[in-house]
């Protein structure tokens, strides 16, 4: 299972996460494919998928000449329980509050 950390610092950077927000949405790609998307040269769309790779956030697959990256969507589970455990403490909080601003105005 990965860091959420290192999650959060992958995704964090707005190149790569719309790069993964692409595998995610139209599935396997070559980085030509990619590289045609994303506005930044060859080399720089390798880069970040290297980033997303190490993060666990991408797979590849070699045929040929060509390297096919798929999403692995199962490596955001530790994103999900972490903001499942915050929309919990969140919670709680804004119904403390909301019992204390009813206390109040009594």
């Amino acid at each position: 299972m990965s860091d959420p950390n290192i999650l959060f610092k992958t995704l964090g950077d707005s190149t790569r996460r719309a790069i993964f927000e692409t595998l995610c949405r139209d599935g396997e790609q070559t980085v030509a494919a990619l590289t045609s998307r994303a506005g930044i040269s060859q080399p720089g769309v390798s880069k970040h998928l290297a980033v997303l790779k190490r993060a666990g956030l991408v797979c590849d697959r070699h045929e040929g000449r060509q390297t096919h990256y798929s999403a692995r969507t199962d490596a955001l589970d530790p994103l999900i329980d972490w903001t499942s455990q915050m929309r919990s403490f969140w919670s709680k909080r804004f119904d403390d509050l909301d019992d204390l601003l009813n206390r109040m105005d009594q």
